[in-house]
């Protein structure tokens, strides 16, 4: 647990070259899903502030925190996106480092999706489909395993397209994969009694059999940049893409998304939490470079505006589902004190 803190002092002399000389440009990495959002953000507030317009590079939310963690001054960002809340191992890394106060703001919420071309049919989806579809082991019988070998959706389920598994998804550095990993393969895993039943006698076991991807060429992974998994799907009918809900709803005349559960990924799903695969959408400030690079503070006093984040705000109109209102009075209290990290 880290001690509260409005602003402290850059740390050995990081930014010793004088504020002539440091950086004068927000820098913003991390989560390709936050990406679109941040932008939004950024574009705003260099139009209606006197500070220069943010970067935001969309680098995945493992890689923005390995970035972000990797120490203090104008090198290293002063923000970072992600689509998963930050790891105990991260704050770690990031305090050997010497970074030891971290702002965290919820952004809001996002469902993924599982989206195929509108040229073809929209798949009907169950968890337990999706483990059994991309999981590198399934179940052969009561306490027994095999390597995956469903080659078509059919093989999966009867009733299911008689079309090769392919879908396209975000390599393991991505927060998607991470929550997909954690929400539509685990969340299919556990709906077989004897794999649940191992969480109680093998923690390591369970998670290991619950969150690995098959390595066989039914996953595909397609980097960080979620625009190109929607031309691949264009391009090809038969594959499935995962991403995050708001490339969903921007492309919804090329793709659409598959009802998991008997549930479309939708702006009202998400919100209720009806939608199976839902998660919630995080930035991480650095607080030693509040003060040191111009403008911080006014652009996270934009992102978690009402006009921003709020229910009628310009990024729902991005895809961003909003947070109850109770949720972002706190977050943008935290915010506006840099209130620090608490795990």
């Amino acid at each position: 647990m880290f001690k509260k803190t409005l602003m402290i002092a850059a740390i050995g002399g990081v930014f010793a070259a004088g504020a002539a000389e440091a950086r004068d440009q927000i820098r913003i990495v991390g989560s390709s899903t936050v990406f679109p959002f941040s932008t939004a953000v950024a574009e705003q507030f260099g139009k209606t502030s006197s500070f220069k317009t943010p970067v935001v590079e969309s680098t995945g939310s493992g890689g923005g925190l390995k970035l972000f963690c990797a120490g203090i001054g104008d090198s290293h960002p002063d923000i970072t996106n992600a689509s998963r809340r930050i790891k105990s191992s991260e704050v770690k890394k990031c305090a050997g480092n010497g970074i030891t106060n971290i702002t965290e703001v919820k952004v809001g919420y996002d469902g993924i999706a599982i989206a195929n071309s509108k040229k073809a049919g929209k798949f009907e989806l169950t968890l337990n489909d999706i483990f059994l579809a991309l999981a590198k082991d399934i179940p052969a019988g009561e306490g027994k395993l095999k390597a995956n070998d469903n080659k078509t959706w059919a093989d999966v389920r009867k009733g299911l397209p008689n079309v090769k598994i392919e879908v396209l998804g975000p390599p393991p550095t991505s927060g998607t994969r991470d929550a997909f990993a954690e929400l539509a393969l685990e969340g299919g895993c556990k709906t077989i009694p004897w794999i649940k039943a191992m969480k109680k006698k093998d923690k390591k076991a369970y998670k290991s059999l619950c969150h690995t991807v098959r390595e066989d060429g039914a996953y595909i992974e397609a980097g960080e940049n979620d625009n190109l998994i929607v031309q691949k799907l264009e391009a090809n009918p038969n594959a499935l893409g995962i991403f995050g809900y708001s490339f969903l709803d921007q492309n919804a005349d090329k793709v659409q998304g598959s009802s998991i559960g008997g549930k479309d990924v939708t702006f009202e799903n998400i919100a209720s939490g009806d939608y199976p695969v839902s998660r919630a959408l995080y930035f991480y400030v650095k607080t030693a470079h509040v003060g040191k690079v111009p403008g911080i503070a006014e652009f996270v006093a934009e992102f978690t505006s009402n006009k921003a984040w709020g229910d009628e705000g310009y990024l729902a109109d991005k895809g961003l589902i909003p947070m109850p209102k109770t949720e972002r009075a706190k977050f943008a209290n935290d915010a506006k004190e840099f209130a620090d990290l608490n795990m």
